[in-house]
């Protein structure tokens, strides 16, 4: 481990996603210089001169690296932020792509950093509010400062008083992560042919089960608009305002997700990860065999708003795919399914602000060897593009290709009705895992950028026109069908 670097280092060697430091340079300077590896799957080196002029140049062509000098931080306590932009088709249109553009978007953080400078704690509603449950002074002096910038990303030096508030500073197209304090030359983990082959021997031998179909038609969408309604505070009882990861609400909607999936059968914990953010939700079904295999389905429950406001319902970002888990759990516990291989549900905070709780877990699990068979996350399930046919969309990047296929399968027995094929949304918590060598995938509800008009937007509610729960129960039809065959599973004889 190493100290953040940027006191004494002077450059950034940014990459395209997943790039692989060739074999004939593991020698290099690069080799053992400090890392991130950014949601999305830039890895982010941070060197210096001498070991950028010394690198060969077909390193350094781009699209598989750009060299980006940084400004020293003006202050010895800020924190590294790591900004890049999200693919989406409701912005703009292509002749505003250019790099002044996207740029200028970006200084609306900046502005809004500065609204808070000028302001006394209280002025900014949500996030006045948030920085004064975190603050140690009557008046506290944010900053930020722009280190490094490259196309579509940045690198920006903030004060502490800003971490629990920065997503919601962002434009609603720009996602953050926040960088740890101390970071390493470790690369990512990667997926091991025999984990490859665990889930080739499941496609292998995957197809059409009656019981199966039985099993994942009976998951309810009353039962679903009730749970995401709940969540978002619609129904007007949870009391739930907002799932951002440093709210009160997203501990409300931790506890009674936690009571929801306990009532099926499963043995359920909150796990903290680290502080101000809420838990994340760990719920897990014994298997049946003498096993230590396990299959992973998640969801993240933390949510984001717009800027200056205290909602954010996160109805579709990521509360569809919680509710898809939640009705996946309530079926398991209805039809009284028993599985022979270990099952966990997950619901996962902090996702907004960097893969935090994930990434966390799964770093947890790979320190304890967990054996994962494979890892499903559900991120944006229910908006559905008017004259689009109903959609499930699969990373083009990030991720195992044969869990995508098998997802790809399940969808053409259980659920023809969607139209599948891949989308550059990304970084969801699949990477946590899938950086720690276990084979994973990402569900999405289009196979094409990011559509929802709502995204990043406290308008994120159920009640408004695109919100599809039959798109919901067709994605989770897949997910749970998967989910059977993967593990293997047991029922009354009256479903048999």
């Amino acid at each position: 481990m190493v100290h953040t670097p940027l006191v004494v280092l002077s450059h950034l060697l940014v990459t395209s996603p997943y790039f692989t430091l060739p074999p004939s340079h593991s020698d290099s300077c690069l080799a053992h210089a400090p890392q991130y590896v950014a949601p999305g799957g830039r890895t982010v080196y941070f060197t210096d001169k001498a070991c950028v002029d010394g690198l060969p140049s077909d390193l350094l062509e781009f699209p598989q690296a750009l060299v980006r000098e940084v400004k020293t931080p003006s202050h010895d306590t800020s924190r590294l932020l790591w900004v890049e932009r999200q693919k989406v088709d409701y912005v703009s249109p292509v002749a505003q792509e250019g790099y002044k553009y996207v740029w200028g978007e970006l200084n609306q953080f900046f502005q809004r950093v500065h609204s808070i400078e000028d302001a006394s704690i209280g002025g900014l509603e949500s996030q006045q509010e948030v920085l004064q449950s975190h603050a140690t002074e009557s008046h506290i002096v944010p900053q930020a400062q722009m280190l490094a910038q490259g196309p579509k990303y940045g690198l920006i030096a903030i004060h502490p008083s800003l971490i629990p508030i920065y997503d919601s500073l962002l434009p609603a197209h720009w996602r953050g992560s926040l960088l740890p304090e101390s970071l390493t030359n470790a690369a990512t983990i990667p997926v091991p042919s025999t984990a490859v082959k665990r889930v080739q021997h499941i496609l292998d031998n995957f197809k059409f089960d009656p019981v199966v179909a039985s099993l994942v038609h009976h998951i309810s969408v009353p039962q679903m608009k009730n749970d995401i309604r709940f969540l978002t505070g619609e129904d007007g009882k949870s009391g739930i305002v907002s799932r951002h990861s440093f709210s009160s609400g997203i501990r409300v909607a931790a506890e009674w997700i936690k009571e929801r999936i306990e009532e099926t059968g499963a043995a359920c914990e909150l796990k903290p990860f680290l502080p101000g953010f809420g838990p994340n939700v760990i719920c897990k079904y014994q298997g049946s065999a003498n096993s230590t295999e396990s299959i992973l389905f998640s969801a993240h429950y933390d949510s984001r708003g717009s800027f200056g406001s205290t909602r954010a319902p996160g109805g579709d970002d990521d509360g569809s795919g919680t509710i898809a888990i939640l009705g996946i759990a309530r079926t398991i516990g209805r039809r009284g399914v028993k599985f022979r291989k270990n099952v966990e549900l997950c619901l996962f905070a902090g996702e907004e602000q960097g893969l935090y709780g994930s990434r966390a877990y799964a770093r947890e699990q790979r320190s304890l060897d967990a054996d994962y068979t494979l890892m499903v996350q559900a991120d944006m399930l229910a908006y559905h593009v008017a004259g689009e046919p109903a959609q499930l969309g699969l990373p083009d990047l990030i991720g195992t290709p044969e869990v995508a296929q098998l997802i790809a399968n399940a969808s053409a027995i259980y659920s023809p009705e969607l139209t599948v094929g891949f989308t550059p949304a990304c970084c969801s918590d699949h990477q946590s895992f899938h950086e720690q060598g276990y084979a994973a995938t990402h569900l999405f509800e289009r196979a094409g950028p990011i559509a929802d008009p709502m995204y990043h937007n406290s308008g994120d509610l159920s009640d408004r026109e695109g919100y599809d729960f039959d798109q919901v129960k067709s994605i989770a039809k897949v997910q749970f069908a998967t989910l059977l065959h993967s593990a293997g599973y047991d029922v009354p004889s009256d479903d048999e």
